[in-house]
């Protein structure tokens, strides 16, 4: 199986660097009469970073914010709340590393009768070496990608994500990829969900591949939730450019210095780099689209590889298939 290009720190972001600066056409853009008023938006990792940014334009545009993150309750909270000037800021405690975190998490909102009309799923690791989940998973395999398939697949069928045409409009379900979902050729499923050992180098270019994943995963939601033209609930992935976040925070500190002026320098603060994510969830001009894939703010096709539809499928049950497994597995440790 191909690997990434970018199988360093450094180059990642020089890669990011040049994209960024690279002229691209807009899909177009927001005004504040895009509003969401009374919808209730579900933001993961929004304690800070991209999440966070994304938290408080949904609050300032006039929608109800659920925050679901792994730590910084009720503090990340409560600064969304003074940013925005909106009350209407829930928090709700996930470790999406622990699928039964996961589990606990949807069953919660289950039993609040929450009804999700925006889901982002924008969560996302990049450990310094690779690292085991509870269930035996590797980590960024865990968070970057399974994490979300279960996430939003149960969310749908405990009827918080109502895809089915109940609702005046249709829910919108967006996932935070990456363009270095390109790199990878295939993906491979002889060793889906497989551990694999790596160091610093091996963990940007597997940053890649659980992208592939990922935007794989959106392209297929996309085609069982909107067959024959129907759209029952918009999903569109994105990648949001070179952003300013403790993203890297694991890099060597060889390479620290270095990244952390790169960053300043040339990557996007989180509150302007969340406006593809924004343009997405509220814009009413793709109203009755899905399937949007957007490069900072310009629509291209997403990779081959997690367009296909035949791997979109073998993805999908071979996902349904690992998760089943770990459950037996804890089953029987519990017996």
């Amino acid at each position: 199986m191909s690997r990434p290009r970018h199988e360093s720190a450094a180059g990642a972001t020089l890669w990011g660097i040049f994209n960024g600066l690279k002229k691209k056409n807009s899909i177009g853009s927001l005004t504040w009469e895009d509003r969401i008023e009374g919808k209730t938006c579900l933001v993961t990792g929004a304690s800070s970073g991209l999440g966070k940014a994304t938290a408080v334009q949904f609050a300032e545009r006039g929608g109800r914010v659920m925050m679901a993150c792994r730590s910084g309750l009720p503090e990340a909270g409560e600064e969304v709340k003074r940013l925005s000037g909106s009350g209407s800021v829930d928090m709700a405690h996930v470790n999406l590393a622990d699928i039964n975190s996961i589990y606990a998490f949807c069953e919660g909102m289950r039993k609040r009768q929450a009804r999700f009309d925006i889901v982002v799923c924008n969560a996302g690791v990049v450990p310094a070496k690779a690292r085991k989940t509870k269930q035996g998973f590797e980590e960024q395999f865990a968070v970057n990608y399974l994490a979300n398939f279960i996430l939003v697949t149960e969310l749908l069928k405990n009827g918080c994500i109502q895809a089915d045409g109940s609702r005046r409009s249709v829910p919108r379900i967006i996932f935070i990829s990456s363009e270095t979902h390109r790199n990878p050729r295939e993906i491979d499923f002889e060793n889906l969900g497989v551990f694999r050992d790596y160091a610093m180098k091996g963990s940007v270019a597997e940053y890649g591949y659980t992208k592939l994943l990922l935007s794989a995963f959106a392209c297929e939601l996309d085609r069982r939730l909107n067959r024959n033209g129907q759209i029952q609930a918009a999903v569109h992935h994105l990648c949001p450019g070179a952003v300013n976040t403790n993203i890297a925070r694991e890099a060597p500190a060889l390479v620290q210095p270095f990244i952390k002026l790169a960053f300043g320098l040339f990557f996007k603060k989180p509150h302007k780099a969340c406006s593809p994510v924004i343009y997405l969830a509220c814009s009413r001009d793709i109203e009755g689209r899905s399937g949007i894939y957007l490069h900072l703010m310009e629509e291209k096709p997403a990779a081959p590889a997690a367009l296909d539809a035949e791997s979109g499928m073998r993805l999908w049950e071979a996902t349904e298939e690992l998760i089943r497994k770990a459950s037996d597995a804890a089953e029987q440790r519990a017996q």
